[in-house]
């Protein structure tokens, strides 16, 4: 029996967090486990489309990773919850502290690993030599620092507050804790990204415009190429006066650098607009998905009332979203697909062999018709 100790300290834990009827800790607990699985699904896509590839590529790795685990936290504590064991329960305490350490530890981490990520993005595309270098050369440094950190703050939210139950995983109970702590710095975060990238792209587009309209006191029609060949992404920012790009949308010779066409003509760029739309779709797709949980902290901390049960159910499927959503904003955008693609299509030799006689035909009629004008 439950004495009115334990009783008074579960209501302080679960205030203004978790359903207080039945049928809504149950509903809340499978709508939070099937998004789990959804994010689940959406990191695992992740780490097995980018665990052999470029620099910022394992980055998003490292992303995924705790988005993986994130889920795997709150699908936990459903499943808990699910089984008949309430993760609010005195019983149920160190489980309870164990899961509302974890997610800090996850939420904090993702926001440091996408932070990261657009630090790298910048410092690489926007031709900062020194530091884009360093990152690079120290990528076991920055591995270890969304760890540390956040494990840092994870620990001290146990030992200062602690986790209490909020309906389908523990976490901060307090509203005004949780505010300060996750939300309002995640704003920072997203700020800061949307800053970055703008100042990225007006740095690509500027470049791109030099470039364009490099036509005075040289030939209208050429480029001075530097002594070392260098690639573009490394030539994106701070350019130089024979600053050299290379682009699918002009047709350039390969050979002698020269651009056949007037180079002045000033045409929207639609590899630029697809880059403008993935680079603002980064901090956008997080402040669409942080607003609602931000709301309803803020509501909750002024007015002291419970958000209605439908809204805060959405309030929690927001954070659990956010593997799914890292999945889409980088697992698609980052050309993944089109790898699958390529692996998917290699198959068997014996499963082209009903094609094969008419691959063979054209290419021997091919062979035939060109030889002769080859002689």
């Amino acid at each position: 029996m439950v004495d009115s100790q334990n009783l008074q300290h579960i209501v302080e834990r679960t205030a203004l967090a978790a359903p207080r009827k039945p049928y809504e800790t149950q509903t809340l607990n499978q709508a939070i486990a099937a998004v789990s699985a959804l994010s689940i699904l959406g990191a695992g896509w992740i780490i097995l489309s980018f665990c052999v590839r470029t620099f910022r590529h394992q980055l998003i790795l490292g992303l995924a990773i705790s988005d993986f685990w994130m889920a795997v936290n709150f699908l936990s504590s459903c499943v808990v919850n699910l089984s008949g064991h309430p993760i609010g329960d005195p019983r149920q305490k160190q489980f309870c502290s164990f899961n509302g350490f974890m997610t800090q530890l996850f939420v904090i981490q993702t926001d440091y690993w996408v932070l990261l990520i657009a630090f790298s993005t910048f410092f690489i595309l926007a031709n900062y030599k020194r530091l884009s270098t360093w990152i690079q050369e120290h990528r076991i440094i920055l591995w270890t620092m969304p760890w540390g950190f956040s494990a840092l703050w994870a620990a001290l939210g146990l030992g200062l507050d602690g986790y209490g139950d909020i309906g389908a995983w523990c976490w901060f109970t307090s509203d005004r804790v949780r505010l300060l702590a996750n939300f309002l710095p995640r704003w920072i975060i997203i700020i800061t990204i949307l800053g970055l990238y703008v100042r990225l792209y007006r740095i690509i587009y500027k470049a791109h415009n030099r470039f364009m309209s490099f036509n005075d006191g040289q030939s209208p029609y050429s480029l001075s190429p530097e002594t070392e060949s260098v690639s573009s992404t490394r030539r994106m920012g701070h350019p130089s006066t024979t600053l050299e790009m290379t682009s699918k949308d002009m047709d350039v010779e390969g050979t002698s650098g020269t651009i056949s066409g007037p180079t002045h003509v000033r045409q929207p760029n639609p590899v630029l607009k697809k880059m403008a739309y993935q680079m603002m779709s980064y901090p956008l797709v997080y402040m669409l998905i942080w607003t609602i949980p931000t709301s309803i902290r803020i509501y909750q901390s002024i007015t002291g009332k419970p958000a209605p049960f439908g809204i805060a159910t959405v309030d929690k499927a927001c954070i659990v979203v956010q593997g799914f959503a890292d999945a889409i904003i980088y697992g698609i955008t980052e050309t993944s697909i089109s790898a699958w693609r390529e692996k998917f299509q290699k198959w068997p030799p014996t499963a082209l062999a009903p094609n094969m006689p008419n691959i063979r035909v054209n290419v021997q009629r091919d062979v035939i018709v060109t030889a002769p004008v080859q002689t």
